[in-house]
């Protein structure tokens, strides 16, 4: 099997590559991430290359102890004071970044990457398909925590892919592509069918 690390550097590898193609226009446009542009999504990802741990914790006690209030506030600060340029140069700078996000170990960081890609890639209407070997990884992590955290409600319902030998849950069956599946489970409105 891939070394996990090795997964995360080739999809921040492929998101230099993507964000470099774009124009300064589609920099602007909405991304999947309520009320962020790509610029912002771009900065929340590379946050955690930028910001020392006292400054995240001190950012998050000044949100009153919610840190997606910090990442908010975060992201918009640093799309006021950094260039596209900029945002792209700390990215391709940080491909191979041991940062994983508390409690998440690599497998996290991948699954951060991927789903913040998938955010502009759809909203821009990208056609890029994440390598299902990364999807896997970011898929087999699912679990009632991560449910709760994006809002989403699963019961009586089974995801099963169409392109992964991968399912989850009992009831209704919900098909889709893996990374279609993955945004669903992310909390994002995706095409997926119902019925077996």
């Amino acid at each position: 099997m891939t070394d996990i690390r090795e997964l995360v550097a080739a999809e921040r590898s492929d998101l230099v590559e993507l964000l470099t193609g774009l124009s300064e226009e589609d920099w602007d446009r909405p991304s999947l991430c309520a009320g962020w542009r790509v610029r912002e999504v771009v900065a929340h990802i590379t946050m955690a290359y930028r910001y020392s741990m006292p400054r995240v914790l001190l950012g998050i006690a000044k949100a009153g102890g919610r840190f997606n209030r910090f990442s908010e506030r975060a992201a918009r600060a640093d799309t006021a004071a950094l260039s596209n340029a900029e945002l792209l140069s700390c990215l391709r700078e940080n491909i191979n970044h041991p940062w994983k996000p508390p409690g998440g170990g690599y497998e996290g960081a991948l699954s951060h990457d991927v789903i913040h890609g998938l955010d502009m890639t759809v909203a821009l209407a990208i056609d890029r398909r994440v390598p299902l070997d990364r999807v896997r990884v970011v898929l087999s992590g699912l679990g009632p925590k991560h449910l709760k955290y994006f809002g989403v409600d699963l019961s009586n319902t089974e995801l099963r892919a169409t392109d992964l030998d991968w399912s989850y849950g009992a009831g209704e069956v919900v098909t889709g592509t893996a990374q279609d599946l993955l945004l669903l489970v992310s909390g994002r409105d995706v095409s997926v069918r119902r019925g077996s």
